[in-house]
């Protein structure tokens, strides 16, 4: 999905979560029957605290209660005139991905999370967000999906749009009740569900430097470019950059995973930053940009090699400083990628959803996205990985065997006169072959520039990079009226159960 946030950046992509916590079974089930309640449920839905978002929550009938289904979030955009296709997009694309999942919602609830402007209250944002709620509701109602709730999250408060009593709720807002407090709180604890702080801390993970060293990183991509660049389009030596990028490249992960543990994600980036120098990470980047490269490193995305590689692609998303965000596409993508491997939707949407904003038409990334927003299993890209990777040791064996031969050695296990001595082939021809099959995938083939990271990218192309955040004055805490709307079941309801 696309988003139209100028507030948040281009990385602000939407995404649709398939499932809901009937994941975790039907051992951990908490019934919701308020606003407050739903209020303080949306961390737990989505696994994080939204910002500036516009979160949509499809709910499934069940035996007269409703269920949840699939989410969807998008970035609220700055301008008001963008609001009615962004309700139109979140709605369908929500809708229509669950229809396709064989289970159409019934109803749905919907939210706006966004802080106050400096000087602004939370009811002014309240107020200000209205017309794109009523754009929620007449979207999904074009759809026949009723929109049952409507709250409004801001500054510590929450509003309800759909409250039928004139006069009900507190005007300032009904206080959200402290973190980890509530009854869903403590069985999403006991299900193993976290709430991962926010958005931006989740992203400043892969942003790139906007410190003084990312000059002297700019520079080393520079001149990396200036070596790497002729040698990568020449189909004669582009063979011999991915093996040396992919052995630096191991090289790195065995420091990285031999390096003592830290607590923390920020001591964590921060340490794997100081064992990644200036060059070998330009080196990395430029390698990367090969789509052959990039595949054969996505090999490494289980076992233990893949906390490892998740950390090296992190820190390589970092370093695509200045004139190089576009550059990240790759090792942002292949973050993605290992973060959905092992289990990590969350990271893997939004390190795929990154990519997409540095390079918009980068197909890997766009390929994962979609499969992992459609909840699809990443067992059988592993298994062609693994295929792949397979293949080429037998080849490796092969050539190994040939040039034995060629030396004049007899193969590993020959023995008796009734074997076959393989066919004679100097060192020169075997690098050859060995260059051909690596660069292209068949033997003798050329290669064409492909859109999604095969073409070499030089400063002059690549202008783009993953948005920042930019941070926001939180205002004060409004007064504490009677909570009264907060307390009201939801119509047509007696209840909603999720799998805390």
């Amino acid at each position: 999905m696309t988003n139209h946030s100028e507030t948040t950046g281009s990385s602000e992509n939407g995404d649709i979560e398939p499932t809901a916590y009937d994941r975790h079974g039907a051992d951990h089930q908490v019934t919701l029957r308020t606003p407050a309640e739903l209020a303080d449920a949306l961390p737990y839905l989505l696994g994080y605290r939204p910002e500036d978002s516009i979160v949509l929550v499809a709910l499934h009938d069940r035996g007269g209660r409703g269920r949840f289904g699939g989410r969807a979030r998008l970035g609220i955009p700055a301008g008001a005139d963008d609001w009615a296709s962004v309700a139109r997009q979140l709605a369908h694309g929500l809708v229509t991905g669950s229809e396709r999942r064989g289970t159409r919602p019934e109803q749905m609830i919907a939210y706006v999370c966004q802080e106050p402007a400096p000087g602004e209250s939370g009811r002014q944002v309240m107020e200000r967000l209205r017309p794109l709620v009523q754009s929620l509701r007449t979207e999904c109602g074009r759809l026949d999906v009723t929109v049952i709730e409507a709250l409004c999250i801001s500054d510590g408060r929450f509003w309800s749009y759909c409250c039928p009593i004139e006069g009900c709720c507190p005007v300032d807002g009904s206080p959200m009740g402290l973190p980890g407090t509530s009854v869903l709180a403590a069985a999403a604890t006991y299900a193993g569900l976290q709430v991962r702080g926010t958005l931006r801390e989740l992203r400043s993970r892969l942003q790139p430097w906007e410190t003084a060293a990312a000059l002297d990183q700019e520079a080393a991509l520079d001149a990396a470019g200036s070596a790497l660049v002729p040698r990568i389009l020449d189909d004669s030596y582009r063979a011999d950059v991915a093996h040396e990028t992919l052995d630096l490249a191991r090289l790195i992960l065995n420091r990285f995973a031999a390096a003592p543990p830290v607590s923390g994600a920020l001591q964590s980036d921060l340490r794997d930053d100081e064992l990644l120098a200036h060059d070998e990470a330009a080196t990395l980047i430029l390698g990367l940009q090969d789509r052959t490269t990039r595949d054969r490193a996505a090999e490494w995305m289980e076992g233990d090699e893949a906390v490892p590689a998740l950390r090296l692609w992190r820190a390589l998303a970092r370093r695509c400083v200045g004139p190089y965000g576009e550059h990240a596409a790759a090792p942002l993508t292949l973050a993605g990628w290992v973060a959905w491997s092992t289990g990590d939707d969350l990271e893997a949407r939004e390190a795929l959803a990154m990519a997409l904003g540095a390079d918009s038409d980068y197909l890997f990334a766009r390929l994962l996205h979609q499969a992992c927003n459609e909840g699809l299993d990443p067992e059988s890209i592993r298994r062609c990985l693994r295929a792949e990777r397979k293949d080429r040791a037998v080849v490796d064996a092969g050539e190994s065997g040939d040039a034995e031969a060629a030396d004049g050695s007899e193969p590993q296990g020959a023995s008796g006169a009734g074997d076959v001595p393989a066919p004679l082939a100097t060192s020169t021809a075997s690098r050859r072959r060995r260059r051909a099959r690596t660069a292209d995938g068949v033997e003798g083939r050329p290669r064409s520039a492909e859109p999604d990271g095969s073409r070499p990218r030089t400063p002059a192309q690549s202008t783009s990079r993953p948005g920042g955040t930019r941070g926001r004055t939180s205002g004060k805490s409004g007064s504490r009226h009677r909570d009264t709307c907060s307390e009201r079941p939801l119509p047509g309801s007696n209840g909603i159960e999720g799998d805390g």
